[in-house]
């Protein structure tokens, strides 16, 4: 049965995609024959902030696996900020969503058939088989869900590529060392609340940026944060800095905006910023108003001598086997704790994934497809 949530996102979401000429049945689908797969391919580039309008649900026959090959069927998808970079048409460090195309995310899925050795029907897996119900692909980049990895969701989350960014990213790059104050902003979602949790394991006090106040008092009461310091709030500097005496020497940017604005004044010397996203901006179409701070950026990094240093997380595929090890034993030991937010039906993913650019979710967003 589904939660009253549940039930009001996909009435939301029926009624806004009726309006927009949405052109697939929001009825529940569990009749539909395995001959049959639903898909939410890329309608139209977005100017701006993504519509409904950008997304059109599809339906295609599935295509048998041929030698070599795979059908998959998705149990599980992954909703995350950087797919509205992979909207545009512009140049990204990877491959873009071509119009008319199935939007791309990571996905737990099942071997329905294998034509190929090294899998059987019935693994479970990791793909990429973006926004639909399933598909025929070759194994190449396919691998099989840790066995550690008791709850098949985890596998988009904690325990997998957004685990992973803020393990490479704090450890590898932030390298937070005991008393020193880390701040990290969206520091409930996905990679924010694995960010701040294995900092204060490191010994650091935890200061987060989040949106609303039940975030903040979630990222104290639960996750363990020294502070947290709502965006929302007009005098978030003021606060931002009363929370760190002691200057900030790590902080783990994926936000920008705002919470860039109040943490470079409190940058110490020799502070390392890791640079995993910038989701306060993947909606912009111009330079926003104001004086231009680049120079102003440019002396902080140099009379500072501040580490600033973007990464892509597909580059640090070395450290998965670590990575898995160390944090699902603080999971089982209850050392880091890890919230999701999941959506039922594959045609609520647009409706979800717009949300996350209003901080509508709380956690982990992933789609539960079947």
């Amino acid at each position: 049965m589904r939660t009253r949530r549940e039930m009001l996102v996909s009435l939301s979401a029926a009624s806004a995609l009726a309006a927009t000429g949405w052109s697939g049945s929001l009825v529940a689908m569990s009749g539909t024959p395995a001959t049959v797969n639903r898909q939410i391919v890329l309608a139209s580039r977005p100017k701006g902030k993504p519509t409904l309008d950008n997304f059109r649900l599809e339906k295609s026959a599935i295509k048998p696996p041929a030698t070599g090959e795979l059908l998959l069927k998705t149990r599980y998808l992954s909703l995350d900020p950087y797919m509205r970079g992979r909207m545009t048409a512009g140049p990204s460090y990877a491959q873009n969503v071509a119009l008319n195309d199935v939007m791309l995310g990571g996905t737990v899925s099942e071997v329905l058939e294998s034509k190929h050795p090294d899998f059987a029907a019935g693994d479970i897996v990791l793909s990429n088989s973006g926004w639909q119900e399933y598909e025929t692909t070759s194994a190449q980049g396919i691998r099989k869900l840790d066995p550690r990895i008791s709850r098949l969701s985890y596998g988009l989350g904690v325990l997998g590529m957004p685990g992973l960014t803020a393990y490479v990213g704090l450890l590898d790059i932030g390298e937070p060392k005991p008393g020193e104050t880390v701040v990290l902003a969206a520091s409930t979602g996905a990679v924010g609340s694995v960010v701040g949790q294995i900092a204060k394991l490191k010994g650091c006090r935890v200061v987060g940026i989040a949106g609303a106040k039940e975030k903040c008092e979630y990222a104290v009461s639960e996750l363990g944060y020294d502070a947290c310091v709502s965006h929302y709030d007009d005098d978030m500097a003021s606060q931002l800095k009363a929370a760190c005496p002691d200057g900030i020497d790590v902080y783990f940017e994926n936000v920008g905006g705002s919470s860039w604005e109040a943490v470079m004044p409190l940058l110490n010397t020799h502070a390392r910023v890791p640079v995993c996203g910038l989701i306060a901006h993947y909606n912009q179409t111009e330079l926003p108003p104001g004086p231009d701070r680049m120079s102003v950026l440019q002396s902080v990094i140099l009379t500072k001598r501040i580490k600033m240093q973007g990464f892509i997380i597909s580059d640090h595929a070395d450290r998965i086997p670590e990575f898995v090890t160390n944090v699902s034993t603080w999971l089982q030991q209850g050392k880091i704790k890890y919230k999701e937010d999941v959506v039922n039906g594959l045609e609520n993913a647009p409706d979800a994934f717009l949300g996350l650019f209003s901080g509508a979710n709380f956690g982990k967003l992933v789609v539960k497809v079947s």
